[in-house]
């Protein structure tokens, strides 16, 4: 056995990492394929995609427990199966999005794989479930190097034939020409008597089979569990951003390489191995805005600040702001006054996520990044610096602000579901930091004992002090945010989300505007993260995870993201769910989900939006 001197290790270690990473790069390439298939051919940024990994392999295993079907027969029928799924959802579902802004698409579908993980994590419970390798494919071979799993060397061959032979299929031949025509000019296409919208069905279910396919692969190497395809689809997702954005060739080159860059950097800095992709990803949206392979996308309106453009507040929103704001007054005199400060400061982490979204046309899906990490440095400063909790809050915030500007700086040079796709893999970096790092605690995350004394003097201890101080920030960042709103600042920023061309003739530059919103509400969102911990006295995984970047955004969507009283409302709403039915286990997420696909269907406008419109009619009537 040698040794290699520069990296002090062993070649067969060596090669023995590259080999997982060649694995990996399988599954991504194999994953990458199918969104780039769908978002190329249907323009549509496909969610789902990991669950419908995860459906893959519980196929292959439901199958042999039940049925006694084997691998070889579960590699063609578990993929029609899911196959055959796809297609229904994007005909009952999916293509009622397809005449409206694609963001609505990018939100159906994470709402449709919170359902369906769910629903799985509640039949099948979390624990990973074993799947064996077939009898043919057992044993190691000796190549000289190394000994190869047989098993693995097959998956790796697998990949590399399905992935290269679906871009022939798109890229070489009549039917590939006639799916590329029908996204362009579906007119035109239909005029040669050719079904479109059969044909797109038929499209988004093939991509929906190769997520399956990549599933029973995956089955006998791990384990079987409904998170499989929530942990992989965030990568997935960066693998996409690097190679271009429907670009299938990219797609899987980029699948590979990255696969084995990231087993490479296993052996060479073990911890850096999580996030290797994501930094690969910044460097390239530097030099690349489209990425390695991909075209540059055309400007898009923002589906949000289209919403926007009809909603009028009446009289009758400012009375019940006034009411709502004297209510708070006397509110924790009736309700649990920690729930109370936990609702407020979600509620201010919903307005940081408005002002971006609704104001600014900006959909973040990462701002969990901004609000965790506040968070996390706010409980550390308290426990180890031993400061008052208005220092480590402003500490905390000036953090926030400071990552807002790097990776706004970053994600601003793309638009639309380009934009949603870069700040959700900028944001999963953060949470692989807060993971690794000694400082966060891990799994455990940071505990403190006392809230300290606001100014050495206000004893934020006792729960009737400390709900009207964070009353006095919830109100005091409202009022920045209205004020933001309506200033001449934000007007121009609304300019520029609904129009950017005309904006930019008029002479204002519109990535100045974006870059200095999207710092703002950053640094909102990181008042309420680190607003937050002091509240409870507790920094932890949960506030940096992307789910809770899918839950602000649910907050906003169902009170009504263009306005400013609706992610307040959107935002008691979650929070009481989460509390009353934090005993239901999974359900909790299940009805998350169904609510993204009700208020994308049939309430765009949330609660607020309605009521406006209602008001309106009973006035008029």
């Amino acid at each position: 056995m040698t040794t290699i001197p520069l990296l002090g290790i062993s070649t067969q270690a060596l090669f023995s990492q590259l080999l997982v990473g060649l694995i990996n790069g399988s599954f991504y390439a194999m994953m990458s394929l199918g969104l780039a298939v769908i978002f190329g051919l249907l323009n549509v940024v496909n969610f789902v995609h990991g669950v419908q990994y995860m459906m893959g392999a519980f196929a292959a295993w439901l199958l042999l427990k039940y049925l006694g079907v084997g691998y070889w027969a579960a590699l063609i029928i578990a993929p029609l199966v899911v196959g055959l799924v796809g297609i229904v959802i994007e005909h009952v579902l999916l293509k009622r999005t397809y005449k409206i802004d694609h963001l609505y698409g990018f939100v159906l579908t994470f709402g449709l794989a919170l359902i369906i993980e769910g629903l799985f994590r509640e039949y099948f419970g979390a624990a990973g479930l074993p799947y064996s390798i077939p009898e043919t494919l057992r044993g190691v071979q000796d190549v000289g190097f190394m000994y190869l799993p047989i098993y693995r060397g097959w998956v790796i061959i697998a990949s590399t034939l399905i992935c290269f032979g679906t871009w022939y299929v798109i890229e070489r031949t009549r039917l590939g020409a006639y799916l590329r025509a029908a996204t362009e000019n579906p007119t035109l296409v239909r005029a040669f008597g050719i079904n479109v919208p059969r044909m797109v069905m038929l499209t988004y279910g093939a991509g929906a089979a190769l997520a399956a396919l990549a599933g029973v692969l995956a089955a006998p190497i791990y384990p079987v569990s409904p998170q499989m395809g929530t942990n992989l689809i965030i990568i997935v997702f960066a693998v996409v951003v690097i190679g271009g954005m429907g670009s299938i060739f990219g797609a899987i080159i980029s699948g590979f390489a990255l696969g084995l860059i990231e087993g490479l950097t296993k052996v060479i800095y073990p911890q850096a191995s999580s996030i290797v992709i994501f930094v690969i990803m910044a460097i390239v949206l530097l030099i690349r805005p489209a990425g390695l392979f991909g075209r540059v996308a055309d400007a898009q309106t923002n589906a949000f600040s289209a919403e926007r453009s009809r909603v009028r507040p009446g009289a009758w929103v400012k009375y019940a702001m006034a009411a709502l704001i004297a209510a708070t007054f006397v509110a924790p005199f009736v309700f649990y006054p920690l729930f109370l400060m936990k609702a407020y400061c979600y509620a201010l982490f919903a307005l940081s996520f408005a002002l971006l979204a609704g104001h600014a046309g900006l959909l973040s899906f990462g701002h969990a990044a901004y609000f965790g990490s506040a968070a996390y440095v706010a409980a550390y400063a308290l426990k180890s610096w031993n400061v008052t909790p208005e220092i480590a809050i402003l500490i905390a915030t000036a953090f926030a602000t400071l990552l807002g500007l790097v990776f706004g700086w970053l994600a601003i040079r793309r638009q639309g579901i380009y934009f949603a796709m870069v700040t959700l893999a900028l944001a999963q970096m953060v949470y692989f930091v807060a993971l690794q790092t000694p400082y966060s605690g891990g799994e455990d995350g940071l505990q403190f004992n006392l809230r300290g004394r606001l100014f050495g003097l206000i004893d934020l201890d006792q729960p009737l002090t400390a709900y009207y101080f964070v009353l006095a920030v919830f109100l005091g960042g409202a009022f920045l945010v209205w004020r933001t709103i309506r200033s001449p600042f934000g007007q121009i920023l609304q300019a520029v989300s609904q129009n950017e061309p005309r904006a930019t003739s008029l002479g204002h530059k519109a990535e100045h505007y974006k870059l200095m919103a999207f710092v703002l509400s950053a640094a909102l969102a990181g008042l309420a993260g680190s607003t937050k911990s002091v509240v409870v006295k507790f920094a932890s995984l949960a506030d940096v995870h992307f789910s809770l970047s899918g839950e602000v955004l649910l907050m906003a969507l169902i009170g009504g993201v263009s306005t400013l009283l609706g992610p307040v409302i959107g935002a008691f709403l979650i929070t009481a769910v989460h509390d009353y039915l934090a005993t239901t286990g999974s359900w909790v997420t299940i009805i998350e989900g169904a609510v993204f696909v009700i208020c994308v269907l049939a309430f765009r406008r949330g609660i607020v939006g309605v009521a406006q419109d209602a008001m309106r009619w009973f006035t008029r009537a």
